[in-house]
């Protein structure tokens, strides 16, 4: 039989790297403060049926490689039956040695299944068969999953206009695991199409509560929303943005944008982003006044393939890094909030490697010793969620800023399978400065670089987000 990929020193290159991860990194718990998990399937914790149904539905990584292999559309997004679809990821596997998807699949199969095979389409049919049978299992539900992975909390991504009675049913359980809502309320700021902002507007309004009419009425309809949330122990928002929004007008022309948008007619693209920066100060002061943490990621270029996004639609693989300017956007946008002594935390999660220093350097413009760390670099995100990527982040926010206040992982994945991705960050941060320690770049001390390595899994991120956990 092949040696088996995962090994206890995977991804551990040098015997301090290897210390660095079994002593201060292993047996740290899980702190997943942004994902899209659907909250309804964590509440219900029903049984998966199959591989497809926990690990396949849902994976535009996994669309994407299999459509680059020559895979039809039919076994991706398509009708294709459960299996055959899991075969045709089998067959692909192979295919995808050196993309993050080979170490990440070996990995979950590992650590879900203690599974070894290398998959293929040879190994494929014993895989399905085994892992069927081991997720009638109480562990592999979505509840138990939590308590194997020593999920301490998760924060899932909530829109405004969403009833939150899954949250409710959750947080009036017994479940272990605190399972908070993020506020997600990227749709108030898509003014360029009416007929969905306007339906959006309307689910929002009953939700509130509020006849949603003018400007004014909006801002109340997402503060009260907002204070759902914080009742439910929300404590961060989370904004998906090509670039930051900082074009500042005052409140009556946000008023005339929105007056002419409920009307039927779309904003052109100078009233879009005029609205959207007034929105975005808005949501700010909202955190700040409240204690929240802002998240902001910034770049991505979105639903780039028109013909498969109109017979796909969104979130379905189409999507890439985007090469827009950052710098003087994002400065002015932290500085309007700071300059009404409202910038709340902030994390800044940047998805092109080009601009990693960009954003690094932006930080220390922001920080004003209130909060260690209060505007942070974001993990790798996206694209940049691989040991390339994360590395290049790491040095840039050691380089820049403080790697000691980093508040590190988050899987921002839409699967229960994805909790490996700690791992597989920890078992990166571990080798990178445990690789420094043996070049003498870093003292020799497993207390000192061990202590750093144990709070940027846990602790750092419990400590800013204020979620009142412990270890």
């Amino acid at each position: 039989m092949t040696k088996p990929l995962i090994t206890e020193d995977f991804l551990l290159h040098s015997r301090r790297g290897r210390e660095l991860y079994e002593r201060y990194a292993r047996d740290e718990p899980i702190l997943d403060f942004h994902n899209h998990l659907p909250v309804r399937v964590l509440a219900e914790d029903r049984n998966f049926q199959d591989l497809f149904d926990i690990w396949l539905a849902g994976d535009h990584y996994k669309w994407r490689a299999m459509r680059t292999n020559g895979v039809d559309e039919r076994f991706c997004t398509g009708d294709a039956p459960a299996y055959e679809k899991f075969l045709a990821w089998a067959k692909t596997v192979p295919y995808t040695l050196r993309n993050p998807l080979y170490h990440w699949t070996h990995l979950e199969l590992k650590r879900y299944f203690d599974l070894d095979e290398l998959l293929d389409e040879t190994t494929a049919p014993a895989v399905w068969a085994r892992t069927k049978e081991a997720l009638t299992r109480p562990e592999l539900r979505p509840q138990g999953i939590l308590e194997k992975f020593q999920v301490k909390a998760l924060c899932t991504t909530d829109d405004p206009a969403d009833d939150l009675r899954w949250h409710e049913r959750l947080a009036a359980s017994d479940l272990k695991t605190k399972v908070y809502p993020a506020f997600r309320p990227d749709k108030a700021l898509f003014v360029r199409d009416p007929a969905g902002f306007n339906a959006w507007v309307d689910r929002l309004g009953a939700v509130a509560g509020i006849e949603v009419r003018a400007l004014a009425d909006l801002l109340a309809a997402l503060q009260k929303r907002h204070e759902a949330f914080h009742r439910l122990g929300g404590r961060l928002s989370d904004h998906g943005l090509e670039t930051a929004y900082a074009e500042f007008g005052d409140e009556s022309a946000a008023a005339a944008v929105f007056a002419k948008v409920r009307s039927g007619r779309a904003a052109d693209p100078a009233e879009q982003v005029r609205f959207a920066s007034f929105l975005m100060l808005f949501f700010g002061r909202l955190n700040a006044e409240k204690g929240w943490t802002m998240q902001l990621h910034l770049g991505a270029m979105r639903n780039n393939n028109t013909r498969l996004m109109k017979r796909l639609g969104p979130d379905t693989g189409f999507d890439s890094i985007g090469d827009y300017p950052q710098a003087l956007s994002l400065a002015r946008f932290l500085d309007g909030l700071d300059r009404e002594n409202a910038l709340p935390k902030t994390i800044i999660y940047n998805i092109n490697p080009a601009d990693n220093y960009v954003f690094a350097s932006m930080l220390g413009n922001f920080q004003d010793g209130s909060v260690a760390g209060k505007i942070q670099l974001g993990s790798g995100w996206w694209f940049l969620d691989q040991k390339e990527g994360m590395e290049w982040q790491m040095n840039a926010l050691s380089n820049l800023g403080l790697l000691s206040r980093f508040v590190g992982m988050t899987t921002d994945s839409r699967s229960f399978m994805s909790f490996p991705r700690h791992e597989y960050f920890r078992r990166v941060l571990a080798n990178l400065l445990g690789r420094d320690m043996e070049q003498g770049e870093l003292p020799d001390d497993l207390e000192l670089v061990g202590g750093m390595i144990k709070n940027i899994c846990f602790s750092n991120a419990s400590e800013y987000l204020g979620l009142g956990l412990s270890e």
